[in-house]
């Protein structure tokens, strides 16, 4: 009699657990289910196509050990084309079909469309892609972000100009939200050291207004331009004032593809700096860094920062389940990573201190002719 108590209590145990897992949106006994909204075609779905299989290599290593606390990691995607009604209507779609949160989504305008029902959602969101600082802001208290805000790689840019006597700084930036206010950024940067940005445009996506934008800088004859571009942008305005004798210094912020700037520009592009908010993909001195290479090289991900800041985002994610353990549930890996403190591939991730950006790492790096990055 009192083995068939003990079995049925063991039964009911077993049965409660389940109901729990199952009451929390996306989590099952041995999966945990993520959202992720963001561009998936042209040149920058691209690139985020990248960084998705680069998260992936953290998360397939994670099943083979047997998941982080028992649980593998699925990642459901949607295309929005930076839209912010598509990635509305994504959000909504995601979190109808039953996702626990949401992992590497991308965009400022469509992060601050997103963000008043994001946070009556409850749910976690994690490891955003291409947000302005003041679209994170709007996540504050379920948004948690691993790379550095620009606000703080437009300090290091400056510091860096000014430490080596340059003082008359042009500025070209994309044509929307997120590119206005990394300008306003720089310029705040430029007012605390003293010099003033001596010319600043505007680009369109479509490439409409290089040669106009090539024009202005050239008559402001800067030492330096400081670059917020994606895509072929950066290539083709550094050729257009080429074109007019016009040969300044380049630095690009994180969101510059170096890679990309270099072979649109061609052989005379030797040298462009670019702050990254990633560690080096190459070191030979991090173990983690290798392990990546080797898990990417073994996948045919390309190697690089896009692959590496999914991979490292992905491990972030991770390590916050894992120490949230098996009771797992929304508010759970909110208040896991409000505390969590970690150290990855030499960078120092602090959310208790930092807030909802846990990382400040930025490096200086310079892009080859041929593509290559080197510190």
């Amino acid at each position: 009699m009192q083995r068939r108590h003990f079995a049925a209590a063991l039964g009911a145990a077993a049965f409660a657990q389940q109901l729990r897992a199952a009451a929390e949106p996306g989590v099952t006994d041995n999966e945990v289910l993520f959202g992720h909204t963001g561009i998936l075609n042209g040149p920058l779905g691209g690139q985020i196509k990248v960084m998705l299989a680069g998260a992936e290599l953290a998360f397939a290593e994670s099943r083979a050990q047997g998941g982080a606390a028992g649980r593998r990691v699925r990642i459901v995607s949607l295309d929005d084309e930076l839209k912010p009604d598509r990635a509305i209507a994504n959000y909504e779609k995601l979190l109808g079909d039953g996702v626990f949160g949401f992992f590497g989504c991308v965009g400022s305008a469509t992060t601050a469309a997103a963000a008043p029902m994001l946070q009556k959602s409850g749910a976690p969101w994690l490891a955003g892609y291409a947000v302005a600082d003041t679209a994170r802001e709007r996540l504050k208290g379920n948004g948690f972000f691993v790379r550095a805000t620009t606000g703080r790689e437009a300090q290091s840019l400056v510091q860096h100009l000014t430490t080596i006597g340059v003082t008359k700084i042009g500025v070209a930036m994309l044509d929307n939200p997120g590119g206005k206010e990394a300008a306003a950024l720089v310029d705040a940067a430029l007012a605390s050291h003293k010099p003033q940005a001596a010319a600043s445009v505007f680009l369109k996506g479509d490439a409409s207004n290089v040669k106009e934008s090539a024009d202005t800088l050239a008559k402001a004859a800067p030492q330096t331009v400081i670059m917020y571009l994606g895509g072929a942008l950066p290539g083709e305005l550094m050729k257009a004032g080429w074109a007019q004798g016009f040969s300044p210094m380049y630095y690009g912020m994180s969101i510059v593809a170096g890679e990309v700037t270099v072979k649109v520009a061609g052989e005379k592009a030797r040298g462009p700096a670019i702050s990254q908010v990633m560690p080096y993909p190459w070191s030979e001195s991090d173990p983690l860094t290798r392990e990546y290479r080797r898990l990417a090289e073994a996948a045919k991900v390309p190697v690089g920062y896009y692959s590496f800041e999914g991979y490292l985002n992905a491990l972030v994610l991770l390590e916050g389940l894992r120490r949230s353990g098996r009771e797992l549930t929304r508010s759970r890996l909110i208040a896991t990573m409000r505390n969590l403190k970690m150290r990855t591939a030499g960078m120092d991730l602090d959310y208790a201190t930092n807030g909802i950006t846990g990382s400040r790492f930025v490096e200086l790096v310079q892009v080859t002719h041929d593509g290559r990055f080197v510190r």
